[in-house]
């Protein structure tokens, strides 16, 4: 309890703080200019969306991976699931320079195409663009879906799938009624933890140079270093913290009642 104490609520008192101090004091004026403001509201929206389309593309995505993986046996499966283990040790920067590297401007793969069509203009222009930050969330997130479900399959007894089989159901009709029913407290499990940890990504967003998508994190840093503005910055924070236990919180409950209603 003291550990937790020092390292979680301690940090979290001192941004609560932070954020009611004003120049004469302390007060509310700082949330009421922070959150009236179109700034915040903007990033608030962008964080979001940028969060949910990420995780439901990761979900996609690692649920097609887990299913190859664990049921589709070919050559090379075991350096596949390897190289997903390794991606979860990559920080998430690097995945963003692979990507400059493959399709920015100047990269390999506009090269390429320049040097098939003879026009000089990149083709590919979408790395500094909402879109680009999703898909390089996606490519660095995905193995966070994969592996939890990888392990869910595992346990799945072999019999079941057997049975259902032999009863004339389709690898479809296997998959949908007995493998993903079974498996889907690691996909919640998968899915809650790329949708916390994309609301809290920084690193992506600042190395990709998306200088007009601007989210809460991002605002927070332009905040807190760039302008130093820590009051502004607190309050930020003390939203973003909000956000994360609220989806932390919501995630239990649901997941005690799908858990409920399956024991019933």
């Amino acid at each position: 309890m003291v550990i937790v104490l020092g390292i979680a609520v301690y940090p979290i008192v001192r941004v609560l703080t932070e954020s009611v101090r004003t120049p004469t004091g302390t007060g509310t004026a700082v949330w009421s200019e922070v959150l009236g403001s179109q700034a915040f509201r903007d990033a608030l929206w962008r964080t979001v969306s940028i969060a949910a389309c990420s995780t439901a593309g990761c979900l996609v995505l690692g649920t097609f991976l887990a299913v190859v993986l664990a049921f589709v046996p070919f050559p090379g499966s075991g350096v596949v699931g390897r190289l997903v283990d390794t991606v979860l040790t990559l920080p998430s920067f690097l995945i963003t320079l692979a990507f400059t590297f493959l399709y920015g401007t100047a990269g390999a793969v506009n090269a390429l195409i320049s040097r098939i069509t003879g026009n000089g203009a990149p083709v590919l222009d979408f790395l500094t663009t909402p879109a680009g930050i999703v898909v390089a969330e996606i490519t660095y997130f995905t193995p966070f879906v994969v592996r939890p479900l990888l392990a869910a399959f595992a346990q799945l007894p072999r019999e079941q799938l057997d049975v259902a089989a032999s009863l004339g159901a389709s690898p479809w009709r296997v998959l949908r009624q007995v493998v993903l029913p079974e498996a889907w407290p690691a996909l919640a499990a998968g899915g809650s933890l790329v949708l916390l940890l994309t609301l809290n990504e920084f690193g992506i967003v600042l190395f990709t140079g998306a200088k007009g998508v601007i989210t809460l994190p991002a605002l927070i840093y332009t905040r807190g270093i760039v302008t130093f503005d820590l009051p502004g910055a607190a309050v930020l924070a003390s939203v973003q913290v909000l956000l994360s236990l609220s989806l932390y919180v919501g995630y239990r409950l649901i997941f005690a009642w799908f858990t409920r209603i399956r024991e019933d």
